[in-house]
């Protein structure tokens, strides 16, 4: 029975991703032009979510303030979902919906991106944080699913839109993750040429 179970996972997470690979590489390819461009030009990428996809913000700061698969210099990238003084005392002080927005506020330049992560698409805080970056001329990033939500209609024509054809949360999340390595990856081969592995 369990085994079932398991093997029905793997199966929908591969189909998904067989299917989401036609839909989403335009927009990930675009994604990683915008992050290009912001930071061969000096400007920084601000990433957010909540739960699980607050440690895909990490992550994705992780591998470029890092390394991806190749030795280079660090990248400017800050997951806003790190600082518990800051998430707690806005949380406190003002209110949950505020927690990254002010950060946004506080670190957000005009050219920067923001990496807004939300599997619904509807994320109070998200969307606020989304506000603030728009308001900043910061461009917008933003990885959805279930049809894209409030995010979707929030965006512009300048901004990029990764939504993830699926209402199941966990395989939206497994989809973002692959999305992270494809924008990583990207990243790299547009700002240092070549292959990883040349």
């Amino acid at each position: 029975m369990i085994n079932q179970r398991i093997l029905a996972h793997f199966n929908e997470s591969a189909e998904l991703k067989a299917r989401a690979a036609e839909v989403l590489a335009g927009p990930i390819s675009n994604a990683v032009e915008l992050m290009f461009s912001a930071l061969s030009n000096g400007n920084k990428i601000l990433a957010c979510g909540n739960g699980g996809s607050a440690a895909d913000c990490q992550h994705f700061a992780a591998e470029l303030v890092g390394r991806f698969e190749r030795e280079r210099l660090p990248l400017p990238a800050l997951a806003l979902s790190t600082d518990t003084s800051i998430i707690t005392a806005v949380g406190n002080d003002y209110s949950f919906n505020e927690i990254f927005s002010k950060q946004v506020q506080a670190f957000g330049q005009a050219g920067d991106v923001l990496l807004a992560f939300s599997t619904s698409g509807n994320s109070a805080n998200i969307l606020a944080a989304i506000d603030v970056a728009l308001e900043r001329e910061m461009r917008v990033v933003a990885l959805t699913g279930k049809g894209g939500g409030a995010i979707g209609k929030k965006l512009t024509e300048a901004d990029v839109h990764i939504c993830v054809p699926h209402d199941r949360t966990a395989r939206i999340q497994e989809v973002h993750l692959l999305t992270i390595h494809c924008l990583c990856d990207g990243i790299d081969v547009a700002l240092f040429g070549g292959d990883a592995n040349d």
